[in-house]
């Protein structure tokens, strides 16, 4: 068990800092971000659509279908997020 106990300025340890980064960000999202978004859920729609009405694989398939493709869309998404934001640090 350590006990914390309070630093001197003249004490020989230095505890040091590390800057933290908010998980959260109050930062807009762009224009383009929202764009990018509405146009990858017409095409999700799109897609739906047509496996049910043109395919006619039935609705829970292309449900199913849709939905495993936003996904792995969002699964993308998420790792480029990661390594853009580990690039900036």
């Amino acid at each position: 068990m350590t006990v914390d106990r309070e630093l001197r300025p003249n004490d020989e340890e230095q505890r040091t800092v590390e800057p933290t980064v908010p998980l959260v960000t109050n930062a807009p999202v762009s224009r383009a971000t929202v764009i990018w978004y509405a146009l990858a859920a017409v095409i999700l729609v799109g897609w739906f659509l047509f496996g049910w009405l043109v395919l006619q694989q039935g609705f829970v398939d292309s449900v199913g279908e849709s939905a495993g493709t936003a996904f792995a869309l969002l699964l993308i998404i998420s790792i480029v997020g990661t390594l853009r934001r580990s690039r900036r640090r």
